[in-house]
């Protein structure tokens, strides 16, 4: 049996924890940011968990 190929580009946005949740950033954070609110801005800037749903397809994906 082969080894398990990593999806380069899930592992570049998508990292486990500990706990084996999975940590993301959250979107619109890359430009435009001169009309965006600063409060808007800092809640953006920090990262954010997976969906349960979705946890499954990240860790096989990253090859976790």
């Amino acid at each position: 049996m082969p080894k398990m190929k990593t999806r380069k580009s899930a592992a570049k946005r998508f990292q486990i924890t500990k706990n084996g949740k999975a940590k993301r950033a959250q979107s619109t954070f890359n430009h435009k940011l001169e009309k965006k609110a600063p409060d808007r801005k800092r809640g953006n800037s920090k990262s954010t968990g997976v969906s349960q749903s979705d946890i499954k397809n990240v860790k096989k994906m990253i090859g976790v």
